[in-house]
């Protein structure tokens, strides 16, 4: 009897022990999910809000975003004057010509623009588009003969009628002191707006903006940040940070942008204004596949149906693959400027 009364009481003990450590066991991978948790919405604190709520909850959570990344940009607080423009060359082609010019883009530093102005535009106000170039290209490349992924861009939209302004957004330094270096390509883009604005044969209300690559990256920070851009054309860049953090150039990295924002959220506050993003079938899986793509924009797209624009986005999925979609571009920007 007694023994049987020893192992009975042992059972029971290995029964509290297991309850024991099991419970231990439930807490470690709770505490362990919570703590993933909060480092998750610690990456992206300024998300998106639901697609439930009001379009002015939107705005003022767009407005908000744009204030706290301007901080992070290190965006200049004063412009200068003047532009001071100064022609450097010119070249005729074909119903239409290209300038280069040099202009002042901060009160310390000038930059080198190239500006296709159509043939014949004397007596009317035209539609302007700032086209940006990807890594390794220049203020040159939306205007080079084929074949480059760019495909005549720029040629092709100053031959349709458009005012083209481009300039050199690949530097991989930081000019400035106190600035970022995305803050600074970014900044040089809000000045070609600025310069077209002054332009007489440029409608200010019809302004634009295209890119490819890292062009694309920054069409997208130009149409969020800057609301007089009417219509973005983003080519081969719609995707995740996480995505970005392999193989590919950081440069697109800077202090406090990860704990903000992705890039979606940064997508969505162009917001109402036109929306076209394009991504290549042909993309490899480790650069800008449409999987990728497709997911980022079913984060987007609420948004706009809030705003009831639905019809101001298109997602372009072409069978090429890191190269700029002409006719889609060509179409959607006839359509909305």
């Amino acid at each position: 009897m007694t023994k049987v009364k020893r192992t009975k009481s042992l059972s029971g003990f290995k029964k509290v022990y297991l309850i024991c450590f099991f419970i231990l066991i439930f807490t470690h991978f709770t505490i362990l999910n919570l703590t993933l948790h909060a480092e998750k919405n610690l990456l992206r604190k300024m998300k998106i809000p639901e697609s439930s709520v009001e379009k002015d909850t939107i705005i003022v959570w767009q407005e908000k975003v744009r204030n706290n990344l301007s901080r992070q940009l290190s965006l200049p607080e004063v412009k200068p004057i003047s532009f001071d423009e100064k022609k450097i060359k010119e070249e005729k082609h074909t119903g239409w010509k290209l300038e280069e010019r040099e202009i002042q883009s901060t009160l310390q530093r000038r930059i080198r623009i190239c500006l296709a102005v159509p043939d014949n535009i004397e007596e009317k106000k035209c539609p302007a588009l700032v086209c940006v170039h990807g890594h390794g290209g220049n203020r040159y490349s939306a205007f080079e003969k084929e074949p480059t992924p760019y495909h005549c861009f720029g040629r092709i939209l100053a031959q349709n009628g458009f005012v083209v302004i481009t300039t050199d957004v690949g530097q991989h330094e930081v000019y400035e002191k106190e600035r970022t270096l995305m803050g600074e390509r970014l900044w040089d883009l809000m000045r070609c707006v600025d310069y077209l604005e002054i332009l007489p044969f440029v409608d200010a209300s019809r302004i634009g903006c295209v890119g490819l690559s890292l062009g694309g990256e920054m069409s997208m920070w130009l149409g969020a940040m800057d609301t007089r851009i009417k219509a973005t054309v983003v080519c081969g860049f719609l995707t995740y940070m996480d995505q970005m953090e392999k193989n590919h150039c950081l440069c697109w990295k800077f202090e406090g942008l990860r704990e903000l924002v992705d890039f979606p959220d940064i997508y969505a506050l162009i917001a109402p204004r036109a929306l076209q993003c394009q991504n290549g079938a042909k993309e490899p899986p480790d650069q800008f596949p449409p999987s990728l793509a497709q997911k980022a924009w079913g984060e987007i797209t609420p948004v706009y149906k809030v705003f009831n624009a639905e019809d101001k986005t298109e997602l372009v999925i072409h069978p090429g693959g890191h190269e700029i979609d002409i006719d889609a571009m060509m179409k959607f920007l006839k359509e909305h400027l």
